[in-house]
């Protein structure tokens, strides 16, 4: 580290290092030969392989369109959630595979993964997508079954007799 004795040499060591934060964070498209973007997102024990392509919005998931696989609205609603705040409503066509845990959890993942998806598509989104909070793993899972319980914290009942 250089020594700074004036603000003029403060001035400069400061502007240097903003050009070079700026300079790092440029990110490049990710895309393969068909014009897609991969993702792998998980949720629980989901997880769910989601290719991202520009489209007239169609979801499929496991081969199924989205409204046949995810027959609650409240998991349409958690899959939509992604194309809502990035602002790309009804302009990427999605194609998923999920495997494991339940509805609500592969939901989740499915919400993940195009969420990464399409940070790598158009690295712009990411700032709208992070600020919601859908790149942030949710880490939280089941609790496992401890010994000398029922489940994890239940006991079995007491009885005095």
């Amino acid at each position: 580290m250089s020594d700074i004795k004036s603000l003029d040499d403060l001035k400069e060591a400061v502007t240097g290092e903003a050009a070079a934060v700026e300079a790092a964070v440029v990110r490049e498209p990710k895309r393969d030969a068909l014009g897609r973007s991969y993702a792998t997102g998980k949720r629980k024990d989901a997880v769910a392989r989601v290719w991202v392509k520009p489209g007239s919005g169609k979801v499929t998931v496991n081969g199924k369109p989205m409204n046949d696989y995810f027959a609650r609205p409240v998991l349409q609603m958690v899959i939509g959630q992604a194309f809502t705040v990035a602002g790309v409503a009804g302009e990427f066509d999605v194609m998923a595979t999920v495997s494991g845990g339940g509805l609500s959890g592969q939901a989740g993942a499915v919400k993940h993964g195009i969420s990464k998806a399409l940070t790598y598509y158009e690295p712009s989104l990411r700032g709208a997508l992070k600020a919601a909070g859908f790149l942030t793993r949710d880490a939280r899972t089941v609790e496992r079954k401890k010994y000398g319980k029922r489940k994890a914290r239940r006991s079995f009942q007491f009885s005095k007799r």
